[in-house]
């Protein structure tokens, strides 16, 4: 993780929507916790709590993915970008079908796990999105087709 969150110069771009992501997430996140906590006690705080490290393992798994996929054929980078996202569906699946079975209402707030869920993602997707008009990405350009015009 210190990797991808290097200052240097030459910072990869995976290391800038990281930073411009965890921002608004952790702001939006902490203005969660003190909500939950204070309107459903103990049981939304760690709803809350949760549903903060869910999408945050959810989101950075999607970075790590981007970073090792880099340098791959397009054809394996969809490959490896679809596994990830099946993947990521079929375990957060199973966590939310283990949380439900597992614990009792009156530990873990559904509806402040699933509030704060919502609003960190967006807030993550907001400062992704955010960081990515900000990179400063150099897009190899077709060479212009001589025209018929120009021939005649």
């Amino acid at each position: 993780m210190k990797n991808l969150l290097s200052n240097a110069p030459g910072a990869s771009n995976e290391s800038q929507l990281l930073k411009g992501a965890l921002l608004p997430t952790f702001i939006v996140g902490a203005i969660a916790l003190i909500i939950s906590s204070l309107t459903k006690g103990l049981p939304g705080f760690l709803g809350a709590a949760l549903a903060h490290v869910v999408v945050i393992v959810y989101f950075v798994i999607h970075i790590l993915v981007s970073k090792f996929s880099r340098n791959l054929d397009p054809m394996s980078t969809m490959a490896l970008a679809m596994l990830s996202y099946v993947s990521k569906l079929f375990l957060i699946a199973l966590f939310l079908i283990a949380i439900t079975r597992l614990t009792a209402p009156e530990t873990i707030h559904r509806g402040a796990f699933g509030s704060t869920a919502i609003a960190l993602t967006l807030a993550w997707l907001g400062g992704e999105i955010a960081s990515f008009t900000k990179l400063r990405l150099h897009l190899p350009l077709p060479k212009k087709a001589p025209s018929s015009e120009d021939g005649e």
